[in-house]
């Protein structure tokens, strides 16, 4: 059965003489045999094929051989999901039935078509977005994932795929023929998590890096060309710099060692973030800037972890006036300016057997992934700001019951209201003042089993049997990826710019941009910059704002240059 049956008109919208008559001159026309493919899953895509004779049928494959029929698509219709903004591998197969005609769009010309046709290219936007939800949706596309579903490594490869819009499939050994041989001839354990990617290759309890490379997300490619503006990190701020900075034709490249979204992208649902009078959530809203970002022309290496910064003053090779972003695969990434837009982390708990239950009970974000583990159960949650407060909603609706501790009098300080009053009027959650946790119990092999808190006024403890404890308490600024030039950080970490350097980093001259740190052309927005207000829409604003500072150094090396 096809898995597309809604929003069809929107999903496979078909294209008259006069769009098509637009489209051409931006593609070439190519011809294909019968039972010819266009493309296969796990492969690179050639980008959009708009037919012009004949019928394509376009299947979902999965690492396992299963196959499934999405649609058949004829003359007028068009063959492609966001992947192909960026040349990224295919998801699904598409053969030709018979002889087919279609015009074939490589990817850059299709950044160029969404552009220049707006309201053509609003359409085949949609359809785009539309396709890759529906393959998520279907979970029969991408990679199979075989383990228990309260694995570790499971929950980690879910929460990797999902927050980066990957289709996948999480199948138990033991209810699948085909997955329980693949277990038996990797001779994997209880906890243990096999990856089948796209193409067939199969890994054993891989990290990110190795998944995404299996599955495409990331390259080898040198990228030593020279860019306009490296953003690291892909959080609102660092989408918004990409999407504003693409727009207005600079060279741009988007480096993050996760996913896009940062933390927001974890924000079940945010509401009072400007023109969604009925809220986003934190995923849809990154997704929507990540696609936005592609279309004008952004490159993005995600996973890529950065580890440092040169300059010239600290490496040879660096001309003055330009930066190389330092990865861990041994890259360099050469700008004339960056952005810093790294953002913060939730703490750790100040325990020391806190690490062996991290994703064994102990979490730092609130998905769909979690909830479905902790359905029906009892749980804490430690924090009083925004972020503790969605999940705290968001969960409510899933267990039986949610246990919000704060350190403080109440939330009033450091929640919005409209939170504290939903949180109010949620009979299953319970708000525990003055409390901290103060020890964890349980074993490696069962995870968290009980969680002890004391109150910070008597010194009297509470122990709870608890097997899920979600840690929203604070942020600490992710600045160490960006060490090696010797930005100037404050006293909690975070990076200093504008009026607020000292003396002695901007010298003489005075200061130019309050988005500026002290390294002239490295720019920080969001949260990772001191004196930010960390909220989305503050982030956003500074990641649209810091593209005329970009603008005015390069204007200023220009003219210094001449």
């Amino acid at each position: 059965m096809p898995i597309i049956d809604t929003r069809r008109e929107q999903m496979f919208p078909s294209l008259d003489e006069g769009d098509i008559a637009r489209i051409s001159r931006f593609g070439e026309c190519r011809r294909f045999a019968s039972g010819e493919a266009l493309f296969r899953a796990g492969e690179p895509g050639a980008g959009m094929f708009v037919l012009l004779e004949g019928v394509v049928a376009v299947t979902q494959r999965d690492g396992l051989g299963r196959v499934v029929p999405i649609a058949r698509q004829g003359p007028g219709e068009f063959l492609a999901e966001v992947g192909q903004l960026s040349g990224r591998p295919a998801l699904v197969d598409g053969h030709a039935e018979g002889e087919v005609e279609a015009l074939l769009i490589e990817p850059p010309q299709l950044r160029a078509l969404l552009v220049a046709e707006a309201e053509l290219g609003e359409r085949i936007t949609r359809a785009l977005i539309l396709r890759r939800v529906a393959l998520i949706e279907a979970g029969a596309s991408g990679v199979v994932l075989i383990g228990i579903a309260s694995s570790p490594h499971a929950v980690r490869l879910q929460n990797f795929l999902r927050r980066n819009g990957y289709p996948h499939e999480l199948l138990c050994a033991q209810g699948n023929p085909n997955a329980r041989l693949i277990a038996e001839q990797m001779r994997s354990g209880p906890e243990d998590v096999i990856a089948v990617c796209p193409g067939g290759a199969v890994l054993l309890n891989p990290d990110d890096e190795e998944l995404a490379k299996c599955i495409g997300m990331v390259d080898s490619v040198a990228h030593d060309e020279l860019h306009d503006v490296a953003i690291i990190g892909a959080g609102p701020a660092g989408l918004a710099a990409a999407v504003y900075a693409a727009s207005e034709g600079l060279r741009v490249i988007v480096l993050d060692c996760r996913h896009f979204g940062g933390q927001a992208g974890a924000s079940a649902r945010i509401e009072n973030y400007l023109g969604f009078p009925t809220g986003i959530s934190g995923q849809a809203l990154a997704g929507r800037a990540f696609v936005q970002a592609q279309k004008f022309g952004a490159e993005m290496l995600i996973p890529a972890e950065v580890c440092g910064l040169d300059c010239a003053d600290t490496a040879s090779d660096v001309p003055q006036g330009e930066y190389a972003v330092r990865l861990k695969d041994g890259r360099r990434i050469r700008a004339r300016t960056v952005v810093i837009a790294t953002g913060a982390r939730y703490r750790r708990l100040g325990l020391d057997n806190v690490a062996p239950y991290e994703g064994r009970g102990v979490w730092f974000w609130a998905s769909p992934i979690e909830a479905r583990i902790c359905s029906g159960q009892e749980v804490a949650l430690v924090g009083g700001g925004n972020s503790a407060g969605q999940a705290a909603v968001y969960l409510a609706a899933h267990v039986k019951r949610v246990s919000i501790l704060v350190r403080g009098e109440g939330l009033a300080a450091t929640m919005s209201r409209y939170l504290i009053d939903r949180i109010e009027s949620t009979p299953n959650i319970e708000l525990l003042r003055f409390k901290e946790v103060c020890e964890l119990e349980g074993t490696p092999q069962r995870g968290l089993e009980a969680v002890t808190w004391s109150d910070r006024r008597s010194g009297e403890r509470e122990r709870r049997e608890l097997r899920n404890l979600f840690l929203f308490i604070g942020a600490e600024p992710e600045t160490e990826c960006v060490g090696g030039c010797g930005i100037e950080l404050d006293s909690a970490g975070f990076i200093v710019t504008g009026r607020s350097c000292s003396a002695a980093s901007h010298g003489s001259a005075g200061w130019r941009d309050q988005l500026e740190s002290s390294l002239p052309g490295v720019f920080a927005v969001g949260d990772v910059r001191s004196g930010s207000v960390k909220r989305v829409g503050g982030a956003i604003g500074e990641g649209a704002a810091v593209v005329a500072s970009i603008h005015a150094h390069l204007a200023r090396e220009a003219a210094a240059a001449r």
